[in-house]
């Protein structure tokens, strides 16, 4: 009696997974420095205090309305940049993370966001 394997597409079918997995690399890789070029703003307080950060999470730009600075008050401020901040970060997180599952598929890949 004779066992017929089924045909798994031979050395071709592992060339061409190979290939694509080099693109989806190269792709990711593009994406990344796109990403980590971008900024991204957040504010708090209604517009009082704006954050901008890059992709990479460094803060570019803190903005800070003179109208809500008041000296007797500065927990306030400390309280919206903190909030501003988070929320800028958190905004680059989010976008990289999205970006990334369209190139990967929703692959979770060790080490990438």
């Amino acid at each position: 009696m004779k066992v017929r394997i089924p045909n798994s597409g031979g050395p071709g079918n592992m060339n061409q997974m190979l290939k694509q997995a080099q693109k989806m690399q190269e792709d990711m890789a593009t994406l990344q420095a796109d990403l980590e070029a971008r900024e991204y703003t957040a504010t708090s307080g209604g517009g009082a205090v704006s954050v901008v950060v890059d992709g990479k999470h460094l803060i570019k730009s803190i903005k800070i309305n003179p109208d809500i600075i008041d000296p007797d008050d500065a927990e306030m401020i400390e309280d919206l940049v903190t909030v501003a901040v988070n929320e800028a970060i958190s905004n680059a997180i989010a976008t990289a993370e999205n970006e990334m599952g369209e190139i990967t598929g929703g692959l979770n890949l060790p080490g990438m966001f």
